[in-house]
């Protein structure tokens, strides 16, 4: 077995940078896909539950982010 490489902070924070723009991406389509649901379908309630999800979703990354990389001090 080799030795695993260890990354230093900065390329640590580069890969998370490119993980977490997929999330984002992932959390902002769902809310507008509920906002194109309150348009297209007249359907107020499950366009709104659609959006409640996507801001679940980004809040959960959020929590996720600060707990691993302990930003907040």
């Amino acid at each position: 077995m080799g030795k695993k490489k260890k990354l230093s902070k900065s390329e640590e924070f580069e890969i998370l940078k490119l993980v977490l723009d997929k999330y984002l991406w992932l959390g902002t389509g769902v809310m507008v896909f509920g906002l194109y649901r309150i348009i297209v379908d007249s359907d107020f309630f499950q366009g709104f539950s659609w959006i409640i999800v996507g801001s679940v979703l980004l809040m959960l990354f959020m929590w996720l982010i600060v707990k691993e990389y302990e930003f907040l001090k």
